[in-house]
């Protein structure tokens, strides 16, 4: 590439111009350019001389030079991002993404200790070691893996040790690794309907042969699956609050599908997104606890109980794949920054994590009442909420209509980030609705008003 002053000034008048370089930016100083570019500095000198000369940069001395504060520019065209063939997909990357109330899978910003983890991040910071800073350990940190494994054996009533724990990025690395490494690309996998809508897209791309399992108040049915489904190689199941019904698999069904994998030597993957949130004394514990012939796969998540934000989330791996968990994550797994994953460590091991769980617990409770009362005050009798005993969302089921895709338009229009419970189906027979979050409800009030926005618009649709 030419690197006289001429390029150098097309260069910067052409990032000025297209909005790259906007006004107010610090550009480099010659000396820095000069030595970047291995050039002359007269050469740059030169350049951002006639960039001043034409006004698009101002010198201030000992503050650097600057594309000018006072440049006025035409609009730049935005980008058109290209449009996927999946309206579905759009509209849930929308309401994933977007700002509003009501959104499912955010935890309770508002009561996240965040003064206890500054203080835990400062101190990891201070203790970071140079091994530290090289590649992180594709498994994961081992003191995190052995907090974990130390939790979900009290908590949720497994038995493992920290080498079965995999730490991972996030639901689409937890998926894509168990896949890869059972290696059932061509196999029959099945997914439970209404099923987590993300999971459903990533299975319909790196599944060949994906089939559905119906879900009802009982949670999947496992009658169905060994009727047509008998020779799948993957169940992937949500047993402790079915995603996005809410309803528990029922202890009659979690043995006969663990019955199932053991006859067939099939795999079950136990998705435990939010097992942590029940408001019972009953605390049901997870798939894998029974799981006695190890042909349960857990996966657990940060996700939900401390931020979204975090990106950890974890595979608690059977004894007989270890080796090829190991391997797969060679290849595929990057690792997870290893200072995220030190202050996740203290989070768990001093004990933080157990006392934000409690609160948490009794917050939601609270919280998910608050949603209630307001649905009833607002729209009384219009809808029907079967309750679980946790959890993070609601189903508001319509009593009487099918339109449930218009309803939630017309909620998300009014900045109310709620889904139509029909799009997370894929078979024919559905149940219809609006799936909304409570975590974030502060009051009562405060719901009330939030829902009374569509209020008219509902209440034309529906009546």
């Amino acid at each position: 590439m030419t690197r006289g002053y001429r390029a150098i000034y097309a260069r910067y008048r052409q990032n000025i111009l297209a909005g790259v370089l906007k006004p107010g930016d610090k550009v480099p100083s010659i000396r820095v350019l000069a030595e970047e570019l291995n050039v002359a500095r007269k050469t740059v000198e030169a350049a951002y001389a006639v960039l001043v000369g034409e006004g698009y940069l101002i010198s201030q001395g000992a503050k650097g030079t600057r594309v000018n504060p006072d440049l006025t520019l035409a609009a730049a065209r935005p980008d058109v991002a290209p449009v996927s063939d999946d309206a579905g997909l759009n509209q849930f990357l929308d309401l994933r993404d977007g700002a509003g109330y009501l959104r499912l899978g955010i935890p309770a910003l508002d009561a996240f200790p965040t003064k206890k983890w500054l203080l835990l991040a400062g101190k990891a910071v201070r203790s970071l070691r140079p091994t530290e800073m090289t590649n992180p350990p594709v498994m994961g940190y081992t003191p995190l893996r052995e907090t974990i494994a130390s939790y979900v054996n009290i908590s949720r009533g497994l038995n493992c040790t920290a080498d079965q724990v995999f730490i991972t990025s996030g639901y689409r690395s937890n998926l894509m690794l168990i896949l890869q490494a059972l290696g059932v690309k061509s196999d029959k996998v099945v997914f439970e309907d209404p099923g987590y809508f993300f999971g459903q897209r990533l299975l319909k791309r790196f599944a060949t042969s994906l089939h559905y399992v119906p879900v009802d108040r009982h949670g999947i049915d496992v009658d169905y699956l060994l009727r047509h489904h008998a020779d799948a190689r993957v169940a992937i199941v949500t047993p402790s609050h079915h995603s996005p019904l809410a309803v528990t698999l029922s202890l009659p069904r979690k043995h006969q599908l663990l019955e199932w994998a053991a006859a067939n030597q099939s795999w079950i993957v136990e998705d435990d997104y939010d097992g942590e949130f029940h408001y019972t004394r009953k605390v049901l514990p997870a798939l894998k606890s029974l799981d006695t012939q190890d042909r349960v796969i857990y996966m657990g998540t940060f996700s939900k109980t401390v931020m979204p934000a975090i990106r950890v989330s974890y595979i608690v791996m059977p004894r007989a794949a270890m080796a090829r968990f190991r391997e797969t994550g060679e290849i595929l797994e990057a690792g997870v920054p290893v200072l995220t994953q030190k202050i996740l460590a203290a989070f768990l091991g001093e004990g933080h994590f157990y006392k934000h769980l409690k609160k948490m617990r009794t917050l939601y409770a609270r919280r998910r009442k608050m949603l209630l009362d307001a649905l009833h005050i607002v729209y009384p009798g219009l809808f029907e909420v079967e309750l679980s005993d946790g959890g993070m969302h609601i189903v508001a089921f319509l009593r009487t209509s099918t339109r449930d895709a218009e309803l939630a338009s017309i909620w998300q229009s009014h900045h109310l980030q709620v889904s139509a419970l029909s799009g997370w189906y894929c078979l024919r027979d559905k149940r219809y609705g609006l799936v909304m979050s409570y975590t974030n409800i502060v009051s009562t009030e405060q719901a009330v008003a939030l829902i009374s926005g569509p209020r008219a618009q509902t209440l034309a649709l529906l009546t």
